[in-house]
């Protein structure tokens, strides 16, 4: 039985999003599960982002703002408070999603009560050239992935939806700025059932403005970190950081060679 009734928080988080705020927004209006809400949740953007989403007049949208600028994961954390649904999926404002993808995630739910989040494949589209890939074409994972995800990690968090219980017992780390997503997910990836939906659902929007040497700096910066904080604690738990630990000296020689083309 599918589950109509249940309500779904979305949480958007913005800062200067104008550029593709409303190709997100409507992805999320014009979904075929309807019983939704947008946590709207402005980090303090100088654009016209604020302009554009009261230019909406649906009621399921509920806009906040923040003061000041905060770092990604408290806004998300905050946006989080805000949310009445049973369960949160979320979506910034550079990606937009496939009009069934809330749908077809309550429909796996009602059929596995014991499943407290699920996870969709997704195509990576390109702004400038408009070409999109499928980002994953081997089969997703499901059940216990805490390894399979350390190995290679493919959780996009604009494919997630979660149980909002989760929350109750854990939170986006604030301490880090790229990585929070992955560790969250290893983390509840350990106590929670999961599941897979092996059809891309999300689309995740590459341009200009979202790669950077700055940021590849913080990731392996955040990576490092995260390896030496958990490592004895994973290896007395029987998982291994051995793929995390090459993943951590690819992105040193992406970073070596990025700054030798931008002489920096």
């Amino acid at each position: 039985m599918k589950q109509k009734n249940d309500l779904v928080s979305v949480i958007v988080n913005c800062y200067n999003g104008e550029k593709f705020l409303k190709d997100c927004i409507n992805s999320i209006l014009n979904q075929t599960h309807h019983n939704l809400e947008i946590i709207f949740f402005d980090n303090n953007s100088s654009d016209k982002s604020e302009k554009i989403i009261k230019g909406y007049k649906d009621k399921r949208i509920k806009y906040y703002k923040s003061k000041k600028y905060l770092k990604l994961y408290n806004a998300r954390n905050l946006a989080i408070e805000k949310a009445n649904g049973k369960f949160i999926a979320f979506l910034d404002t550079d990606d937009w999603w496939d009009e069934k993808k809330l749908e077809k995630q309550l429909d796996v739910f009602s059929q596995n009560k014991e499943i407290s989040f699920i996870y969709t494949n997704f195509f990576v589209y390109n702004q400038n050239t408009n070409k999109k890939i499928q980002i994953y074409k081997k089969l997703l994972p499901s059940g216990s992935i805490t390894q399979v995800s350390l190995n290679k990690y493919e959780i996009g968090l604009l494919t997630v939806m979660i149980k909002r219980h989760v929350f109750n017992i854990k939170k986006f780390n604030e301490d880090y700025e790229i990585i929070g997503d992955f560790d969250f997910f290893i983390s509840i990836s350990q106590k929670y059932k999961i599941s897979s939906i092996q059809e891309p659902l999300a689309y995740y929007r590459v341009h200009s403005s979202n790669f950077s040497l700055k940021k590849i700096n913080l990731h392996i910066e955040e990576l490092e970190r995260w390896i030496k904080l958990h490592e004895k604690d994973f290896l007395k738990k029987g998982y291994s950081l051995k793929k995390q630990k090459i993943v951590l000296i690819k992105l040193k020689i992406k970073h070596f060679f990025k700054k030798i083309i931008n002489f920096d």
